[in-house]
């Protein structure tokens, strides 16, 4: 009986001395790589009888301690609590950090990540619409920091907007107001959901696949969109707003990402809007790298693509063909289209089709390929309009019969003379158009004209050729 009680006498101070975490480290989290390829996981939390005692903290991975990271001071305890700090923790994981007041019990937090941070942000072709069947299977090396604030491990969908911790993204209610969908209502809504597969995980796996750098993602998007409704004008309303919404989860993520991939302006596809669009688009990408304070940030975004619709088809192709003038003018910017990709519905990208888009992105964001064709310029002599392509990955390809382009009038209306479209044998950056009688004065060339055309021509690298026009055709 002595000894007994004598044991547990002894186990009391040890019992007591427990450390909580409350800041800076949860299970599945993702840590911002730094230049010198490593992160350094900062901690704070209650102390419970451990004050005046040293912290100390190891990193284990596959069960044993990281070189140089095995159990060592990290930080104090006092009577409010404790801080601790663990530096160059290199790329990778999962790991499982472990922290203990000198003398007492182990407190522990797995499968931490460190990696590149990307933030998913824009419309409905960002919150991922394709059908929730055959989607990717999950990765340990890819979490994702859902829309209530946890981090779990990324799965199809990435985006669930209705308990987000944002009420912008919540439903309206009967009077109007927003409202999170909670308990049965919420287990009923996500049972019947059928829809959610987006880019951003094929992106995140196909990073993983071609880098082995663990990915986080942080998804904000929200289908519907405007640039109105992103505007950085409304910060200040914090999560009543997209924008102030996405700040508070960039801080929340640790305030440092790598990129930020983008998919958004059907919204602005419309008379009033599309005159608005470029300077919009620029102020947005220039706000959030001044609130980022990350003035070189990577900003990927995707052309927008197809719509079976015939309203506002000129406004639409407009959108387009700014986005691809813009990818040129902004410092540290990157387009890909996917408007020759399969939908699942009349605008939404499938989910077919996204580990396609997620390979486009990849390209971009590593930047070991060119950005996939660009259109130079058009030339009319005998009988065949020449289209010269940059930045072609390889040569130009296309499945079938080549496919896509149109010739029009000064006044935009669509003249049928094009024949035969093939790739030039003599020089494979070329498109030649055959076309029979004479072109109107001031004819100009499309490609992809309308919301909804067909086209197929890509590069060696799987990049697409974006819908432009009109370009000038010289005579």
């Amino acid at each position: 009986m002595r000894i007994l009680l004598s044991c547990l006498l002894l186990a009391l101070p040890l019992a007591a001395q427990t450390l909580q975490i409350t800041k800076g480290a949860n299970e599945y989290q993702v840590y911002q790589r730094g230049p010198g390829n490593s992160a350094t996981i900062h901690v704070e939390g209650s102390a419970q009888g451990a004050a005046g005692k040293t912290v100390e903290a190891r990193l284990v991975a596959a069960g044993m301690p990281v070189k140089d990271l095995d159990w060592k001071a990290a930080g104090k305890a006092t009577s409010s609590g404790f801080t601790a700090e663990l530096a160059n923790v290199p790329t990778g994981g999962p790991y499982r950090l472990e922290l203990r007041a000198v003398g007492g019990p182990v407190t522990v937090v797995s499968n931490l990540l460190v990696g590149d941070l990307w933030l998913l942000a824009g419309q409905s072709n960002m919150e991922g619409v394709g059908n929730l069947e055959n989607t990717p299977l999950p990765s340990a090396e890819v979490n994702s920091l859902d829309m209530t604030d946890v981090w779990v491990t990324a799965t199809d969908p990435l985006h669930r907007l209705p308990d987000s911790n944002d009420p912008v993204h919540w439903r309206r209610n009967a009077q109007g107001q927003p409202e999170k969908l909670q308990g049965e209502a919420l287990a009923k809504w996500i049972a019947a959901r059928r829809k959610g597969a987006g880019p951003g995980l094929p992106f995140a796996l196909e990073m993983v696949r071609r880098t082995g750098v663990p990915i986080g993602l942080i998804p904000c998007a929200h289908g519907g969109t405007s640039m109105d409704q992103w505007s950085p004008a409304l910060k200040d309303k914090g999560g009543d707003s997209l924008y102030g919404g996405m700040v508070r989860r960039f801080e929340l993520a640790g305030g440092k990402i790598k990129g930020l991939l983008w998919y958004q302006g059907e919204s602005d596809a419309s008379p009033t809007a599309a005159p608005l669009f470029e300077e919009k688009f620029r102020n947005l990408i220039a706000a959030i790298r001044k609130d980022f304070n990350q003035p070189d940030l990577p900003f990927y975004y995707v052309q927008i693509g197809r719509h079976v619709s015939l309203s506002n088809q000129n406004e639409w192709n407009r959108i387009q063909d700014i986005q691809l003038k813009l990818e040129s003018q902004i410092p540290n910017v990157g387009m890909v289209t996917c408007v020759d990709c399969e939908l699942d519905d009349g605008i939404h990208v499938s989910t077919t089709e996204q580990p396609l888009l997620g390979h486009r992105l990849a390209n971009l964001a590593i930047g070991q390929t060119r950005k996939g064709p660009r259109p130079v310029s058009a030339r009319a002599k005998d009988g065949i309009i020449r289209v010269d392509f940059a930045e072609v990955n390889g040569r130009l390809k296309h499945a079938g019969r080549l496919y896509g382009f149109s010739v029009h009038d000064a006044s935009g209306a669509y003249v049928p003379t094009i024949y035969k479209q093939r790739v030039s044998s003599a020089d494979p950056n070329v498109v030649e158009l055959l076309y029979g009688g004479k072109l109107p004065e001031g004819a100009t060339l499309r490609y992809g004209a309308g919301r909804d055309p067909y086209v197929n021509l890509r590069d060696e690298a799987g990049m697409a050729a974006p819908a432009f026009g009109p370009m000038p055709i010289s005579q």
